[in-house]
C-alpha cells in the first residue's frame, strides 16, 4: 500500500520509471537537513537517511497504513534518530570515562593495548553461549535499549536483563583471568 503510493509519486517525477526508494529527492534532502540540524556529523548522515528509509519500508512491510504526509513523518523519525545518536555518543563518552578511571594513574593506552583488549573481548564473546552473546552484541554494539532487544528476540525484558548481567559478568571474569583488564 505504501509502495504503491510512493511508486505513483516517483513515476510522476521520473517519467514512469518508478523505483523502490520510499523517499523522493526532496524528502531525502529534508531528512538530511533535520539530521544535520540535530547535530549528526556529515559522515553519519547517509546512515541516518538509510535508517529513515528502513523504518518506512518496515512500516509498509508490517501492513501499517502509509503516513498521510511521508515528508513530515520522515522528518520526525530523523529528529528522533538525531536524539538517539546523541544518546549513544553520550553513552560512549561515559563508558570511555569509566574505563579511563579504572586504569592505573599514569597509564596511557597504546595502540597495542587497544588491539590486545579488542582481541580479548572478541575471544570472550566467542566463548559465551549464543543467547548471551546475542543480547550483549545487540545492547553494546548495536546500541539497542533492553525494550527493543526483548521485542526483537520475542522474550521478556527480564530475560534480556538476566542474560546481559550473566554475559557481562562472564566476560569481565574472563578478561580478569587473562589479566587483560
Amino acid at each position: 500500500m505504501l509502495r504503491g503510493r510512493v511508486r505513483r509519486g516517483r513515476e510522476a517525477d521520473h517519467g514512469g520509471h518508478g523505483g523502490d526508494d520510499p523517499l523522493d529527492a526532496a524528502q531525502e534532502r529534508r531528512v538530511r537537513a533535520v539530521l544535520a540540524l540535530g547535530g549528526v556529523p556529515q559522515a553519519d548522515l547517509p546512515d541516518g537517511v538509510q535508517q529513515v528509509r528502513l523504518r518506512l519500508l518496515e512500516r509498509a512491510a508490517s501492513g501499517q497504513e502509509a503516513p498521510r504526509d511521508v515528508s513530515a513523518w520522515a522528518a520526525v523519525v530523523a529528529s528522533r534518530l538525531a536524539m538517539d545518536w546523541h544518546r549513544a555518543r553520550a553513552r560512549q563518552d561515559r563508558l570511555g570515562e569509566r574505563l579511563a578511571a579504572q586504569r592505573p594513574p599514569g597509564h596511557t593506552a597504546s595502540g597495542e593495548d587497544t588491539r590486545l583488549l579488542s582481541l580479548a573481548v572478541a575471544q570472550g564473546l566467542d566463548e559465551l553461549p549464543g543467547p548471551q552473546r546475542q543480547v550483549l552484541v545487540l545492547r553494546f554494539y548495536a546500541d539497542l535499549p533492553v525494550r527493543d532487544i526483548a521485542e526483537q528476540l520475542g522474550v521478556p525484558e527480564g530475560t534480556v536483563k538476566s542474560r546481559l548481567h550473566t554475559a557481562v559478568r562472564a566476560l569481565r571474569t574472563r578478561l580478569h583471568e587473562n589479566e587483560v583488564v
